[in-house]
C-alpha cells in the first residue's frame, strides 16, 4: 500500500512540482489549498503529467476548525508538506499581521492535528531568510540565523521555532526544515510553472511576464550594493531540483534515518548570480527583447545570498542538477504556454 502524504498549498509553485514528484515517486498525494494564490486548473496539468489527479480539499489551514475536520477524514496520513504561507518580502512589509495570523496559526494547526491523529512526520517550506544578511558567505547550516529583514522572513523563523520546540516535547514527530534560496524555472513539459495572482512579486515571473508583453518594463531594484554590478546577488534553484529534495526528506523521515527529530538543510546550488546576471542570461538563452529600468531598493531585500550545500548533499543524498540557462528556458516555455505564445 502506497504511503500518503498531505501537501498544503499543493495547487502552487512548488507544491504542484512537489505534488508531481511525489506521485512519480509512488506516493498518494492528497492536496489542500485555499486558492488565494493558485488556480484549480493546476490539478488538471499534474494529471496530464502524471496520469494520476490527487485527491483535493479547499479550506484555509488558519482556520482550526476546518483543519481538525480535515484531519477526522484522512486520519492515515503518513506525512505532511507543509507550503502554505503568504511568502512576497515585500507585502509582508506592508500587511505583517497578515502575515504572522496566516504563517503561524496554519503551522500550529498542522502540528496540533499531528499530535491529535498520530501524525509523525513534517516537512516545512522554510526559507534562506532566516539567515537576514550573512556576515560570512556561503551560508552554511551553522551560519547563524539573524534578525528577519521582513516579517515574511520572521515568520519562517518563529516557525522553526516553534517546530523545534514541539518535538522537543513531542519525541514521536520528526520535522525537517528545507531552507530554500530562490526557487525559479518550470517543469520540462510547460504546464505547470510559477503563475502569481496579480502583479508578481518574485523576480523570473516578472521577467517572463515583461518578456510576453503583460507588464512594460522589469524594475532592477538597486544597482548601488556592494555586488559585482551593483545588483543583489542570489542562489537560484530549479524548481524541480528543489521538489526531489521534499521527496528525499520524506523518504528520510518515513525509513527513520534522521539523525534527530528536528533537523534543517540549505537547498540551493551553491552559485551566487545577479539580478542583472539573470536578465542577461534570460535575453540570451531565449533570444528576446526585455525592457528593464533600475529603480530604487526594494524595502526587506537583502544585498547577497548563496548556499554551502554540503550537507545536504552528503547527508541527504540530493544535488541540485539543472544549469541556469536549462531552467530559464523552462520558465520561458511555460509563460509562453500560459499565454499562447508560439
Amino acid at each position: 500500500m502506497s504511503k500518503q502524504i498531505l501537501v498544503t498549498g499543493g495547487t502552487g509553485y512548488i507544491g504542484s512540482h512537489t505534488v508531481v514528484e511525489l506521485q512519480n515517486a509512488g506516493f498518494d498525494v492528497v492536496v489542500v489549498d485555499n486558492l488565494s494564490n493558485s488556480q484549480i486548473e493546476v490539478l488538471d496539468n499534474i494529471e496530464k503529467i502524471t496520469g494520476i489527479r490527487p485527491a483535493f480539499e479547499q479550506f484555509d489551514l488558519a482556520d482550526s476548525v476546518l483543519t481538525d475536520a480535515f484531519f477526522q477524514k484522512y486520519n492515515n496520513l503518513d506525512a505532511i508538506i507543509h507550503f502554505a504561507a503568504f511568502k512576497a518580502v515585500g507585502e509582508s512589509v506592508q500587511k505583517p499581521l497578515e502575515y504572522y495570523r496566516n504563517n503561524l496559526n496554519s503551522l500550529m494547526n498542522l502540528l496540533a492535528g499531528m499530535k491529535k491523529y498520530d501524525i509523525a512526520n513534517l516537512v516545512f517550506s522554510s526559507s534562506c531568510t532566516v539567515y537576514g544578511q550573512p556576515d560570512v558567505l556561503p551560508v552554511t547550516e551553522a551560519t547563524p540565523r539573524k534578525e528577519a529583514e521582513s516579517p515574511y522572513g520572521n515568520t519562517k523563523a518563529i516557525c522553526e521555532d516553534i517546530m523545534r520546540d514541539f518535538c522537543k516535547v513531542n519525541e514521536a514527530v520528526n520535522c525537517i526544515a528545507l531552507r530554500y534560496f530562490n526557487p525559479i524555472g518550470a517543469h520540462e513539459s510547460g504546464l505547470i510553472g510559477e503563475f502569481p495572482v496579480g502583479v508578481p512579486n518574485n523576480l523570473v515571473p516578472f521577467i517572463t511576464q515583461t518578456a510576453a508583453g503583460l507588464r512594460d518594463e522589469l524594475s532592477v531594484f538597486g544597482d548601488d550594493y556592494d555586488t559585482p554590478d551593483g545588483t543583489a546577488v542570489r542562489d537560484y534553484i530549479n524548481v524541480v531540483d528543489l521538489s526531489k529534495a521534499h521527496v528525499v526528506a520524506i523518504n528520510r523521515l518515513i525509513d527513520d534515518k534522521k539523525k534527530a527529530n528536528y533537523e534543517f538543510f540549505n537547498i540551493g546550488t551553491g552559485e551566487g548570480y545577479s539580478v542583472m546576471q539573470l536578465v542577461k542570461a534570460f535575453i540570451e538563452v531565449n533570444h528576446v527583447d526585455l525592457k528593464y529600468k533600475v529603480v530604487g531598493r526594494r524595502e526587506g531585500d537583502i544585498e547577497k545570498i548563496w548556499a554551502d550545500t554540503s550537507y545536504a548533499n552528503n547527508e541527504l543524498g540530493w544535488k541540485s542538477e539543472k544549469t541556469l540557462e536549462e531552467t530559464l528556458a523552462s520558465a520561458w516555455k511555460w509563460e509562453k504556454n500560459v499565454r499562447g505564445i508560439q
